[in-house]
């Protein structure tokens, strides 16, 4: 597997020969005393996420990995290259299967992927967001296999969470070790609220006159995410609102305030389509705000990510994203997506369930790490049991590869030592694209395992990239 510090020859890489420096001067025992101050901090501002499904209380502090991660100036620009790239063609993808279906009728991508897919919303049908953009944050997951070799995992085309992991990460490495800032080039990355807001200003509505109004739109303090929701709104200096704070009048949605209505103009919404609006979706949604899609529809107010988006982060219509980007941009993929086998074709079924033992596989609308199949580290049983899981419901599920995720030095067990690491970047969707040079970095924080993902024992660091 790949190193990141240390490289194929077992010498330190450029961009971590800074870092290489601190951490032999300071020592393991030392930054674990770090790593308790740094849990004070986040514990005291209240930094934490829920873990759906268990007794007791259920929010956790995120574990905080203090050696960050290092990129060079040319590797970012190769990732940044990448995103936009594959954020301009999956927002290409949705304008067209809502509109045209260029890209069906060309049979590059099966109807049945889009029109029976549980995210496509034919009430979305027509639709044309500002700007044609549907999806305004767009998070990708890249993993690293060797020197120059980046791949996709998967793409998030909804509410893509851990920004505010990303941005808090980066204010507690500055606090507590503010000489390595002043002694590295490191980009900064405390612009990407501002740039948020911008990049929602940008997709106003028709019918927003003068300067818009940004809400974000969460369904409670109960969320796993609300940490980050309220992050943002302090953040951007927007209002956080509940579903009960927003009400639809005459084609527009209208906030409560104790000076009287408010018009609201684009609504960042950390809701599921389902319970946007219990008129067009689900009637018994407590979380929906009456009216919402038809105000949406006649261009009274912009959702941000549009309902029906996540119909192009499927994990199935993932497996087409290469030939959205030549299709629709006519351009090679910068970044190639991890070799994948679709169980909805018979001969690739065929292949995953001869090969459960050494694959990776995955519920194609499965989220966080849960529901899949590790099968290196499988029981004879667990591998038995997921066969049949497969059998009865093979549309639902997609296999890749078990990659050689590259690692990154970590402080786990009181000692230094390479632990497997992600990326997620997040691309805004406006007018323009935007990317701060920086990403959540997650990191698998028990020995050898592959799983990053918070509510499965992972954590996260704060991730650098070097000025030219």
């Amino acid at each position: 597997m790949f190193n990141e510090m240390t490289g194929e020859d077992g010498v330190v890489r450029s961009p971590y020969e800074g870092v290489s420096r601190w951490l032999e001067e300071t020592g393991a025992a030392a930054l674990m005393l770090k790593t308790e101050e740094a849990e004070a901090i986040f514990r005291r501002i209240g930094i934490t996420f829920a873990v759906y499904g268990e007794g007791g209380d259920p929010e956790r502090l995120i574990p905080f990995d203090l050696i960050p991660r290092v990129f060079d100036a040319v590797e970012w620009r190769r990732i940044e290259r990448g995103v936009k790239q594959r954020a301009r063609a999956l927002n290409a993808f949705l304008w067209d299967v809502y509109h045209r279906g260029e890209i069906l009728k060309a049979g590059i991508v099966p109807e049945r992927l889009v029109y029976q897919n549980a995210a496509f919303l034919p009430e979305m049908i027509g639709v044309g967001p500002p700007g044609r953009v549907y999806s305004h944050i767009v998070g990708i997951d890249i993993v690293r296999t060797g020197e120059r070799l980046f791949q996709v995992l998967e793409d998030n085309c909804r509410t893509p969470s851990g920004v505010s992991y990303k941005l808090e990460t980066r204010t507690i490495m500055m606090r507590m070790f503010p000489e390595l800032f002043q002694t590295l080039s490191i980009e900064p990355v405390d612009d990407y609220p501002s740039l948020l807001r911008k990049t929602l200003e940008e997709v106003a509505p028709p019918a927003c006159k003068g300067d818009p109004t940004v809400v974000i739109l969460t369904p409670g303090a109960l969320n796993s995410a609300y940490y980050e929701h309220s992050f943002l709104s302090d953040q951007m200096g927007v209002d956080l609102v509940e579903p009960r704070d927003l009400f639809v009048d005459d084609g527009r949605v209208w906030m409560r305030t104790t000076q009287g209505p408010r018009r609201v103009d684009v609504i960042y919404r950390r809701i599921d389509d389902a319970f946007l609006d219990p008129i067009t979706f689900r009637a018994d949604s407590a979380l929906g705000v009456a009216g919402l899609m038809q105000a949406y529809r006649t261009g009274g107010v912009t959702i941000c990510s549009a309902p029906g988006a996540g119909v192009a982060d499927d994990k199935a219509v993932y497996c087409y994203v290469p030939d959205m980007i030549r299709f629709y941009l006519g351009e090679a993929p910068i970044l190639e997506n991890v070799r994948t086998w679709r169980c909805s074709e018979p001969d690739e079924a065929a292949y995953v369930l001869e090969n459960l033992g050494d694959l990776v596989v995955k519920e194609v609308h499965g989220s966080g790490g849960y529901g899949m199949l590790i099968g290196p580290k499988a029981t004879a049983g667990e591998i038995a049991a997921y066969a049949e899981r497969i059998r009865a419901d093979p549309d639902g599920f997609i296999a890749q590869p078990t990659l050689e995720l590259s690692v990154a030095p970590s402080l786990a067990g009181g000692r230094i030592a390479p632990r497997h690491v992600d990326l997620r970047p997040y691309c805004l969707v406006g007018r323009t694209m935007r990317l701060t040079p920086g990403a959540l970095t997650r990191v698998a924080l028990r020995e050898g395992s592959l799983v990053v993902n918070s509510s499965q024992g992972g954590g996260v660091k704060d991730t650098w990239v070097l000025s030219e």
